[in-house]
């Protein structure tokens, strides 16, 4: 994007990947196999990528939707949410096809379980994710899901036409496990910045302690890289590959959940805005963690907190904007 002078604002978050519209209802507890369960509520909202880009935005980034968005209600759903918090979409509507669905059962514990359509959205083309045209310094989302089916094929060729100044986001969700080895060494040569929960940083090092399975994550990227690993309410982890030494830890700010459905991807958001406003990785992850929490507290997915709630919640706990303790007078 340019300004009114035709300068760009800086480096954009661009994301790849599938724009749903996440059908949510909350139960009491799931219903056994073949059994009934009563939804205390419903709602309908615009999420998947979505999520991640609202998040972006809302800290202050400009962001852009490459991935395919469909003609019909869903489509439309998606459109409005983007161009509400100003997120474009850069890619043309899909003809005669609808966006697919999510839908999301949230038990009181705030656990959710998700079953997922697929449609407009896994229509990708090189050509539909090329309308981005990212720059070097850019920061472009992909999700491991969109590594499987329709999407792979055309993503990984976009990918391997990309300028190495482009940093590819790598979110790889719980399908990454499972891609062939070589599929996954391919996608983790082209990663710049891994970020994930703890549960899927093991599942690709077989280590359950998310220390380790940083170092361990990290130790398979490129020169230049970073993993970063969350692990709910107690924060994430932080090693940059040309940094020796141990993760840095950087503590969460635990809540009282209602919804974490979306609250990964509110952390992925922020952090990839921070860093494409010039933060280092440890500032990036204070204000991701910060987000997170907040996001937490609110029922929907893409219900990620603007930029000044997050620096109101650091303030809380005696840190300045960027999460440093503030010194006393």
């Amino acid at each position: 994007m340019t300004t009114h002078e035709g300068q760009r604002r800086g480096p954009r978050v661009i994301h790849t990947a599938q724009a749903l519209v996440d059908e949510v209802v909350e139960v009491d507890a799931l219903p056994v196999r073949g059994g009934n369960a009563v939804a205390l509520s419903y709602a309908r909202y615009a999420g998947g990528a979505v999520n991640i880009l609202v998040a972006a935005a809302r800290s202050g980034a400009d962001a852009v939707l490459a991935g395919a968005v469909g003609t019909g209600a869903n489509g439309d759903l998606v459109r409005a949410a983007l161009a509400a918090e100003g997120v474009a979409v850069s890619s043309p509507p899909v003809p005669d096809l609808d966006t697919g669905i999510c839908f999301v059962m949230i038990e009181p514990s705030a656990e959710r379980t998700f079953v997922t359509t697929q449609g407009a959205e896994r229509r990708i083309t090189v050509e539909s994710l090329g309308t981005a045209a990212p720059v070097d310094g850019d920061l472009v989302c992909v999700s491991g899901f969109s590594l499987v089916g329709l999407t792979r094929d055309p993503l990984l060729a976009w990918l391997d036409g990309l300028d190495h100044g482009v940093v590819v986001v790598l979110d790889p969700g719980a399908a990454f496990a499972d891609l062939t080895d070589d599929l996954r060494e391919r996608a983790l040569a082209r990663t710049t910045v891994w970020t994930s929960n703890a549960d899927e940083a093991a599942q690709l090092t077989g280590l359950s302690d998310p220390v380790a399975a940083t170092g361990a994550v990290a130790d398979r990227l490129p020169a230049g890289a970073v993993a970063i690993v969350r692990d709910g309410p107690k924060g994430c982890w932080v090693r940059e590959v040309d940094i020796v030494g141990e993760p840095t830890y950087l503590p969460g700010f635990p809540q009282d959940a209602v919804d974490t459905n979306g609250a990964g991807d509110t952390h992925t958001g922020v952090l990839v805005a921070c860093r494409a406003a010039g933060a280092d990785w440890e500032t990036a992850a204070r204000r991701a963690n910060a987000a997170g929490a907040i996001k937490v507290t609110r029922r929907g997915p893409a219900t990620a907190p603007t930029a000044a709630e997050i620096d109101t919640l650091l303030d809380q706990h005696g840190l300045d904007q960027q999460g440093l303790a503030r010194q006393r007078g």
